[in-house]
């Protein structure tokens, strides 16, 4: 075998820590706090929460609670019944392999994560797509589902199997009217699933409330945990079908393993890491939805300190009902075509304010979050792009 120079994996280390503004779309409801940095210290090792396993399941563990967890995550959810999955990705490939057949339509929102195309596929199912209003709004509406179902039942002289609408979009981050489309559900028979990878867990969420049949959540997006984690949550109707347990038997051998998940592959993979910070953020989580309207006060305020640079423009919803935002910076765009470090030049005057999570080498758009950022870190960043925009010459109002 050739020899291996191993010296670059040595000392790996996140180039950001505490004292940077991290404004990642996807990392600020992961963020952990101190006592889950603890837990996952103490949980790093391999399959850790599995030394007092006796069921082989680990959403039977007792000790660290898992058990007791489930059943709590559950009540938070206002659903019946709760597992861990490999992110949210993985709790929507077993609920669309629990309830569909090969060929069945789903009708989803065409801002759906790619996951939802992809757990799709896998279970071979054809697709109907609600579309979006378009520029700048990009607003799903709730009554194109009923309009999706029609269409579908006209053609098929059936139902489609499932609807599945993204309750934030990672695109643009428009809150969809769940309810509403929770209602349509009913009405239609059909089983809804609310994707809520970016609300549950930064804001109060009632699956039952909201009409759900299935909450699918991402610990890492929304709930201060380490990854891949996801949430899978149902109702008493459902349970039974998405939870069913293995009941194949070895031939020969005779062996089975009737308390093994058959959608999930057998045992929740989140073992270790991913399931001790989701339970050691629990309490943090459990506090910190009840303060979702200052968080979105927050983010608005800090629209109107960006849109006093020229030509910056938040595209989705107004007023914004998300700390995900989207906006087109066309005037930054234009400093790229003649910087010498192109697009990377936005990137890189952040980094010199230490602020983080704008994505490399883009300036024609660009994505953040602030949830969790005080209001002292928000006028940081907003300083930040006022600074660098008349750096460049660049109108601020």
């Amino acid at each position: 075998m050739d020899q291996i120079d191993t010296s670059k994996y040595q000392n790996i280390r996140r180039s950001i820590d505490e004292s940077w503004i991290n404004v990642h779309p996807i990392q600020r409801g992961g963020i952990l706090p101190s006592e889950s940095k603890k837990a996952l210290l103490s949980f790093a090792d391999g399959y850790s929460t599995c030394d007092f396993c006796l069921e082989g399941r680990i959403d039977l563990v007792k000790t660290p609670p898992v058990f007791d967890f489930a059943d709590d995550v559950a009540k938070f959810l206002n659903m019946d019944e709760v597992t861990f999955t490999p992110g949210a990705r993985g709790a929507k490939q077993a609920i669309l392999n629990s309830i569909t057949k090969p060929g069945d339509y789903i009708v989803i929102d065409s801002l759906a994560h790619y996951t939802t195309y992809i757990a799709a596929e896998v279970a071979c199912l054809k697709l109907s797509e609600v579309p979006h209003s378009g520029y700048p709004e990009f607003k799903i509406k709730a009554e194109d589902y009923a309009a999706k179902i029609e269409e579908i039942k006209k053609e098929t002289k059936n139902l489609p199997a499932a609807i599945l609408l993204t309750h934030v979009d990672y695109r643009y981050g428009n809150l969809a009217d769940a309810a509403a489309v929770g209602k349509i559900a009913k009405e239609y028979g059909v089983p809804y699933i609310l994707n809520a990878a970016y609300t549950a867990g930064i804001m109060p969420i009632d699956g039952k409330k909201l009409g759900a049949d299935f909450v699918v959540c991402s610990g890492h997006k929304s709930w201060a945990s380490s990854g891949p984690i996801g949430i899978l949550a149902t109702n008493y109707e459902f349970s039974k079908k998405t939870f069913r347990t293995s009941t194949i038997k070895g031939p020969w051998s005779g062996r089975s393993f009737t308390k093994k998940y058959v959608n999930i592959f057998g045992c929740p993979p989140v073992f270790g890491a991913p399931i001790v910070t989701l339970m050691s953020s629990f309490p943090h989580v459990v506090e910190r939805v009840k303060h979702w309207d200052e968080e979105v006060e927050k983010i608005r305020r800090l629209i109107k300190e960006l849109e006093r640079i020229k030509d910056f423009h938040q595209l989705g919803q107004r007023p914004h009902q998300h700390t995900l935002v989207s906006f087109e910076t066309p005037s930054f765009h234009k400093i790229s075509k003649t910087h010498p470090r192109r697009g990377f030049f936005l990137y890189e005057e952040l980094k010199k304010r230490k602020i983080a999570g704008i994505h490399a080498g883009m300036t024609k758009m660009m994505k953040l979050n602030t949830y969790g950022l005080t209001v002292e870190q928000l006028q940081t960043v907003a300083d930040a792009f006022h600074e660098i925009a008349r750096q460049y010459g660049v109108e601020v109002e």
